[in-house]
């Protein structure tokens, strides 16, 4: 079992026959043993620490030992704005939600793209997720950074902050106040070290208004604002990607006619706050999917309606805008003989979240008892999000994610996990194959050149160095 490090002093200690300080610069002397244990320790601590100096300490050196071992976070602009300028075609890139395991998920991930020769790839969180996972971005892109760094990755780290979402109800009550909540959420994704962040002001599209482009003005408005605000908090050169988003996933088809009315409306709005800024790079839109799939009474899902053509029809308008083309959200539940279709009509991405939650559930080695406290936990603590006549598989399976934070720890030390993961990894490489990211490291390559950022040492470690 890894160790949790007790103060920045016993952290160090740990990570000593591979890794030591020079300075205030991590060195490792012994990449293998690093990436095969000290890695492992520094994630675990990071994650479960109840000293702030210590998980701070942890993190740093996450951090410090992605950029020396060539793990480094990085923004997909430069990419989408080939795909736009039709240098590159044919294929999509897959976005995955990482709710638990994350480090392990990560690295599995990597190890997947590894072999795959894969460069394409994002790990995501969305920001409601980060209130039910335990995971802020801090604590996010740490667990995604360890888990590359244990795979052995070389090569940029996508890490994308999905749906920072506007709450509609909120936002009627205090506009304002709802608009400072993802400023706030921008500026500590940017902070943790994402490079790529979702906007997601669908939610206040009023589809009561007299045309396309007053049903989509407060949409446009706000993506326009928060894309200018990212840019002023962008650093060391790198130009964060920013996407939008112009239907809501679960709700009506998007259309052409909207998808010009936003993306006109967004670009006067930019050029008046921020002229000749840089904005989205791609555009997420309605097709007939829903997060998480719909759920029968019998457990069991749905089967999805969606529309390939509004995909491609969409994308197209998005590329004539200089866009990477469309993003399709919701699709983790979808069948896997579906999913060659999305790069066959050129979807720039794709977001996959619930499917791997529910691999991890529904695993046959998942172990029973935690099946059933998982269970208890939901209608002990969700039951007031229980919808009139939903089963109670159907409400089990739309409040079990609210178990992941507090079943952190027991989800990432399960004793079966390794055969989980197994399982994980099959379904990721199949993913990459049918998306046609595989044999995509060289196109990434010639595009992203991640830069290196050290961060100044923790007051609390340096205490500690001083000390020692």
């Amino acid at each position: 079992m890894p160790h949790v490090a007790t103060s920045p002093t016993d952290l160090l200690a740990t990570i000593a026959p591979s890794a030591h300080l020079d300075g205030d610069r991590l060195v490792v002397a012994d990449e293998a043993g690093f990436r095969d244990g000290a890695i492992r320790d520094l994630a675990w601590t990071a994650a479960f620490s109840d000293d702030e100096a210590t998980t701070a300490t942890a993190q740093w050196l996450v951090w410090e030992a992605s950029q020396e071992l060539g793990a480094r976070s990085a923004s997909i602009q430069a990419l989408y704005e080939a795909r736009a300028r039709g240098e590159v075609s044919g294929f999509t890139v897959p976005a995955i939600n990482l709710r638990a395991q994350t480090f392990d998920m990560a690295r599995t991930v990597y190890e997947a793209a590894e072999a795959g020769g894969v460069g394409a790839v994002i790990l995501e969180l969305a920001r409601s997720e980060q209130t039910y996972t335990f995971q802020r971005p801090v604590d996010y892109a740490t667990a995604v950074l360890a888990g590359a760094v244990a795979a052995g990755w070389r090569g940029p780290v996508f890490i994308q902050g999905d749906h920072y979402q506007f709450n509609a109800k909120k936002y009627a009550a205090d506009p304002e106040a709802m608009t400072e909540e993802i400023r706030r959420a921008c500026r500590l994704a940017i902070d943790a070290g994402y490079r790529n962040i979702d906007i997601d002001s669908s939610t206040l599209v009023d589809l009561s208004k007299s045309n396309v482009d007053e049903e989509q003005r407060e949409n446009y408005r706000r993506a326009a604002e928060l894309t200018a605000l990212i840019r002023t908090l962008e650093v060391d050169g790198v130009t964060v990607s920013v996407g939008g988003e112009i239907g809501e996933v679960g709700t009506q088809n998007s259309t052409v006619a909207e998808l010009r009315a936003y993306l006109d409306g967004y670009r006067r709005e930019l050029d008046a706050l921020a002229p000749g800024a840089k904005g989205i790079s791609k555009v997420s839109v309605q097709t007939g999917t829903s997060h998480g799939g719909v759920p029968l009474p019998d457990g069991g899902v749905a089967e999805v309606k969606l529309d390939f053509e509004v995909l491609r029809e969409l994308g197209v308008v998005a590329r004539e805008y200089g866009l990477a083309g469309a993003v399709q959200h919701g699709a983790s539940t979808l069948p896997d003989e579906l999913f060659h279709r999305f790069p066959a009509v050129e979807t720039a991405e794709i977001h996959l979240a619930t499917g791997f939650q529910n691999a991890l559930y529904e695993h046959p080695a998942f172990p029973d008892e935690l099946h059933r406290e998982i269970e208890s936990w939901c209608y002990g603590n969700a039951a007031d999000e229980r919808k009139t006549g939903q089963t109670d598989q159907q409400f089990v399976y739309t409040t079990r994610k609210k178990a992941i934070g507090p079943f952190k720890r027991r989800l990432w030390e399960l004793d079966t996990k390794d055969e989980i993961l197994a399982a994980q990894r099959r379904k990721i490489a199949y993913l990459f194959t049918e998306l046609r990211v595989n044999d995509s490291r060289e196109m990434i390559e010639r595009y992203i050149a991640p830069v290196a950022v050290h961060r100044p040492i923790p007051e609390g470690l340096r205490g500690a160095v001083a000390a020692g």
